[in-house]
């Protein structure tokens, strides 16, 4: 009676240990897609690669949101027109930037395009509170979101915004940076940048803005 015992328990040790090998090939294989599927992205991003160069200098270019919008109108005629008219950063008074500034990324002259005190404060606020109620994207972020991407919540957008990103910071300045978030930053449906915006709520290009008007402006942007 304790000889088949004893070769039951010999199977079931003799069973576990024929396991490990299985786990450790399957985590060889994992790995390898893995690897493969990052240098394909890789090269998807390189054939994607912006240029920094002309972006630099060259006009306002329509951003990604811009063209989706242009489209989604297409198919829907009842969706307001698009609004958009981008205008020279000499053009946009320097309190308007200070109060986008303000309303979006305190710290945007200070960091290389990712606050993680402002993540910290953020995911913080968001686990007291019991939802996602902020975000910590910051103008470099939201810039290269805009431009790019799309509004997708997926990690392989956001790996690709934290790339883009760190690559659009060391090629543009940051005075370029914010005039292009001014020119493509969406103030409603179908009204992109602060010229578009300012004539569309006060009927007034935005270098006659008040002080008053570009602050309610650019409180209008974390909704």
């Amino acid at each position: 009676m304790i000889w088949p015992f004893r070769r039951r328990a010999r199977r079931r040790r003799d069973h576990w240990w024929t396991v490990f090998p299985r786990l450790w090939r399957w985590t060889v294989w994992i790995t390898r897609l893995l690897l493969l599927l990052f240098i394909v992205d890789l090269f998807y991003l390189g054939s994607q690669w912006p240029d920094w160069e002309g972006l630099s200098k060259n006009a306002i270019p329509q951003s990604n949101f811009i063209r989706a919008y242009k489209k989604q109108r297409q198919l829907d005629k009842t969706l307001p027109p698009l609004r958009w008219q981008p205008v020279s950063f000499s053009d946009i008074p320097k309190f308007v930037g200070r109060m986008v500034i303000v309303a979006e990324d305190s710290r945007f002259y200070w960091h290389d395009g990712f606050d993680l005190l402002a993540f910290k404060d953020a995911m913080d606020y968001n686990l007291s509170e019991g939802k996602m109620a902020f975000g910590a994207s910051t103008i470099s972020q939201q810039t290269v979101k805009n431009l790019f991407l799309s509004g997708s919540r997926s990690p392989l957008r956001k790996w690709h915004e934290l790339l883009l990103t760190w690559s659009m910071e060391r090629n543009l300045k940051k005075d370029r940076i914010l005039e292009l978030y001014l020119n493509i930053a969406e103030f409603g449906q179908g009204i992109y940048g602060v010229e578009a915006a300012s004539l569309y709520y006060w009927d007034k290009p935005v270098s006659e803005l008040s002080r008053v008007q570009a602050a309610e402006l650019a409180a209008s942007l974390p909704s």
